[in-house]
């Protein structure tokens, strides 16, 4: 019994980042093993971003959002339940298999009422989007720039995750920079769109002091925070250019 207590204890959380390091770190595992868990990732993203375009209410916007967590929460706990049932049924029973189903039903249940959603939302409104995607975007430059940041943002974790060399987690540490990548993601849409050499100069110097004191701090190697400057820069370059 007092085995069993220990074993216990040792997933307990220490730290209130800690737990959230555990999370996140469930939910690369989620993404790197299920494929439909990147479909669904890849979904959820685009339905937000197409979101920003369409005149939502505070309503429509809360079940959207609930909609996406609904087809998360259901697609992990699925994963989850199959990883303990292979865990505690190694061999074929019949039990076992009837848990993996019913899971998977909800799975089902929830990606079905996710297409109903997306129905109600954006198809019936089709017909009444006669502006280009891209002439709002450039119409509106702080879409652009949200948009941007949330891209460096999402990769950055998931290059942490699928690159991952054993050290630092989600939120510190990791084989990418994400300060890095954000700092200079911003640095970078500061000398395009304000073009003054001198404020340039300055954005690129305070993404600098950034990527430095992650080093400073011992949070990251010199390779990663270069990693992730070039890979916020280039990533931003890219979205600019397909939208301007």
């Amino acid at each position: 019994m007092r085995k069993i207590k220990k074993r216990a204890t040792e997933y307990k959380t220490k730290s209130f980042i800690q737990g959230f390091n555990y999370a996140v770190d469930g939910i690369v595992k989620a993404f790197r093993s299920e494929f439909n868990m990147r479909v669904h990732l890849l979904a959820g993203v685009f339905a937000i971003l197409l979101s920003l375009f369409f005149d939502f209410t505070r309503m429509e916007f809360m079940a959207l959002s609930m909609t996406i967590a609904l087809v998360f929460i259901a697609e992990m706990i699925n994963t989850a339940i199959e990883k303990t049932v292979d865990l505690l049924s190694p061999e074929y029973a019949e039990a076992a298999g009837a848990a993996k189903d019913i899971a998977a039903g909800a799975v089902l249940i929830a990606s079905v009422n996710s297409l109903v959603m997306a129905y109600l939302l954006f198809f019936t409104r089709i017909d009444q989007f006669r502006t280009p995607i891209y002439q709002k975007i450039q119409a509106n430059p702080w879409y652009l720039a949200l948009i941007i940041v949330l891209l460096v943002v999402l990769f950055a974790v998931i290059l942490k995750g699928l690159f991952y060399r054993g050290h630092g987690s989600h939120f510190q540490g990791g084989t990418v920079s994400g300060h890095s990548a954000i700092a200079f993601c911003m640095a970078t849409l500061i000398a395009v769109w304000v073009n003054k050499t001198l404020i340039t100069f300055l954005a690129y110097f305070l993404a600098f002091l950034v990527a430095e004191s992650r080093v400073e701090g011992k949070i990251h190697y010199i390779s990663e925070v270069i990693i992730g400057g070039i890979f916020g820069t280039l990533l931003t370059l890219l979205i600019l250019a397909i939208f301007q």
